[in-house]
């Protein structure tokens, strides 16, 4: 019997996958990170070598999108490979069995189903990664007292001084809703508490850029 193994990982997404994370022995592992052009030699080796089962961590290992998985799962089924999703509930073995077909057909399209939905939040998130390895800043509207240039930050010349007045007022005196009061005071300018909070602790007003997931990147914006 002669078992294979397959790995993919998005660089921009996730750390390298251990070729070990399977726990047993197997006659080759293929591993790809970013392309796929190792999953293109086993589909050639399956031609000319055979082999009996592929593991798989995921079934969206195998493409970017609902067709290029569908087409990779027909490929590799016809040439008598079994696929064997080992963190999904998917074995092409039962499509075998009468009695389990139906069922493991019927999981495949819930499954295909739910791999499409992720698709879109994935490219989503490879947009994002995409934007912090160019130090980009993120989607959405810049924050008070900046507007979005091409590639980064820009002062906004109109509000800026209300930002930079109220974070000297904060550094003067120490209280929070003192410096709130004084923005109202001379620019008529109304923010809550816990907007000018937001402010203070803001990474931006640092010259920094902020993620979604937490991550800063420094002196990331002109002034």
């Amino acid at each position: 019997m002669k078992i294979i193994a397959y790995l993919y990982s998005d660089p921009l997404l996730e750390p390298p996958a251990d070729s070990k994370v399977w726990g047993l022995e197997v006659d080759a592992v293929y591993q790809d990170l970013g392309g796929r052009q190792q999953l293109q030699q086993l589909l050639a080796d399956c031609q000319n070598q055979g082999a009996d089962y592929l593991l798989i961590r995921r079934l969206e290992e195998l493409g970017n999108s609902i067709e290029e998985i569908s087409d990779r799962l027909t490929q590799i089924e016809a040439m008598g490979v079994a696929i064997i999703a080992t963190e999904q509930s998917y074995s092409s073995a039962q499509l075998q069995d009468a009695a389990t077909s139906t069922k493991v057909r019927t999981d495949l399209l819930k499954l295909l189903q739910e791999i499409n939905k992720e698709a879109n939040s994935r490219r989503l998130r490879q947009g994002h990664a995409r934007n912090r390895l160019k130090a980009l800043p993120p989607p959405g509207k810049a924050p008070y007292g900046y507007r979005r240039g091409k590639d980064r930050y820009l002062l906004d010349r109109s509000t800026a001084p209300v930002v930079k007045d109220f974070f000297e007022r904060f550094l003067i005196y120490g209280s929070l809703r003192g410096a709130v009061r004084y923005l109202e005071q001379k620019y008529g300018k109304k923010i809550s508490v816990s907007t000018g909070r937001r402010w203070l602790t803001n990474p931006v007003y640092r010259g920094n850029l902020a993620y979604h997931n937490g991550e800063v990147l420094s002196d990331t914006h002109s002034r």
